[in-house]
């Protein structure tokens, strides 16, 4: 599936946020860390030199040590352990809240270690000598874990409003910086064949986006003077051959009447009088085209009986789809008005019956259904055809549009502009046509709406 551009760089925004705040609390944590760590280390070296100030001043004997340094052990004793080994390792004194515990001898005897103590979890050890004396200061690791423990979890919750919040601020981002793509992507949206004189706005963008524009806008003028030479041309050569076409008709006609007597000759000159017919039919249909996409043609449009129209016209399709070996059937008939051109409005329902015939088989069927709908109307021709691909739906009102994986049966030959006149019919009443594969069987469907009266 793929996903639109707003929500991908929506999802890269969030996730650039939230790496970067994580990476921020991670850094603010592990300074925290240190910053604790190495303030539990100056504590201990303060403490130490004050006991070791006392230790090298007064004490001459074991016996003196607890009598000289008890007094500033006690005072610190919620801070602190406190113990003193002689030269050979024995304890001489120890802080009251170790109790029965000793403190570990440290490899080397000097320096800071972290290390388990029973009964008071992971302690920090600095271990100093002073003259005859080992004096180690510990301290419990317990309250700085548990405030890394608080900064864990603040910066949980933090990390994920910021990810909410980035999420939200990256949508409001992405849709502010696609704003003018999607102004430009509007515009061009709008320029079709009838509207082919519209421009993108210089204002809708800047910086790269406004050579963006210029390129567009450039590629639209030179589309829009290949389609007034296309047009011209098809008004002109459909014209100029009218003429010529009529004479070859007159001559053959009063061929056919010459040759009579002979019928393999008449059945040659009905042959050409009938590809004669086609190539009219061509004509009329291309001046047709020309005159709607040039904006040259006025609709002298009324309002009009829909369902008495869509009745008449279902006597004439019930003939023509018997004719093909078709079932016809009227599905639905709502009541009600609509302000078109009763001739063109009959057109496009011809033009469109022809198309269901042309792709179903013998036995087959034709559905035609005229509903009402708050905005206006919906004509609906299906059939049960092959059907199209789906990249195929939108090419088929295009001029002589075919898809050469779609087989009519024998003899049901078309011009390919029956469904590009349905498109013109449609947008002369301010309507839109679309195909879509029938959900229910194989067949296309043909919708058509048109505005209320």
């Amino acid at each position: 599936m793929r996903h639109s551009f707003t929500l991908r760089l929506t999802v890269r925004f969030a996730v650039l946020v939230t790496l970067t705040t994580a990476a921020v609390l991670a850094a603010g944590g592990w300074l925290l860390h240190r910053q604790a760590m190495t303030s539990l280390v100056d504590l201990h070296e303060l403490e130490s030199e004050e006991l070791g100030e006392i230790l090298e001043a007064a004490v001459r004997s074991a016996a003196d040590v607890g009598h000289q340094i008890k007094e500033e052990a006690d005072s610190d004793i919620a801070l602190f352990y406190i113990q003193v080994r002689d030269e050979r390792g024995d304890v001489v004194f120890r802080s009251a809240n170790l109790g029965p515990t000793l403190l570990p001898v440290l490899a080397g005897m000097e320096g800071d270690r972290v290390v388990e103590l029973p009964g008071a979890g992971r302690v920090l050890i600095s271990d100093t000598k002073h003259g005859a004396w080992h004096l180690q200061v510990a301290s419990r690791l317990e309250p700085t874990e548990r405030m890394l423990r608080d900064y864990a979890r603040v910066s949980g919750l933090l990390l994920g409003g910021a990810a909410l919040l980035s999420i939200a601020l990256g949508y409001q981002f992405s849709r502010a910086t696609l704003q003018p793509v999607r102004a430009i992507e509007a515009t061009a949206r709008r320029i079709r064949a009838d509207n082919l004189s519209e421009r993108i706005p210089e204002s809708a963008g800047h910086g790269e986006l406004t050579a963006l524009i210029n390129l567009l806008n450039g590629t639209f003028d030179r589309l829009q003077r290949s389609f007034e030479q296309v047009q011209r041309f098809t008004a002109e050569a459909s014209h100029e051959l009218k003429t010529p076409l009529a004479l070859a008709r007159l001559n053959a006609e009063k061929l056919q009447a010459r040759v009579a007597a002979d019928p393999e000759s008449e059945g040659l000159v009905a042959e050409i009088l009938d590809e004669i017919a086609r190539l009219n039919r061509i004509i009329e249909s291309l001046l047709f085209l020309a005159k709607t996409e040039g904006g040259a043609m006025q609709l002298p449009r009324r309002e009009l009986d829909l369902a008495a129209l869509v009745t008449d016209f279902a006597d004439d399709a019930a003939a023509l789809a018997e004719d093909a070996g078709v079932g016809f059937v009227l599905a639905a008939n709502e009541a009600g008005t609509v302000r078109a051109d009763a001739g063109l409005l009959r057109q496009l329902l011809l033009n469109l019956l022809s198309n269901a015939l042309a792709f179903s088989a013998r036995g087959g069927a034709v559905a035609l259904e005229s509903r009402r709908t708050p905005e206006g109307w919906h004509l609906t021709v299906s059939d049960e055809g092959p059907g199209l691909p789906a990249n195929q739906l939108e090419r088929v009102f295009e001029r002589f549009a075919r898809y050469e994986g779609a087989s009519r049966p024998e003899g049901r030959l078309g011009t390919g502009l029956g469904l590009a006149i349905c498109r013109g019919i449609v947008d002369l009443h301010g309507g839109s046509i679309h195909a879509e594969n029938r959900s229910d069987r194989s067949g296309l469907r043909v919708v058509v709406r048109l505005p209320a009266a």
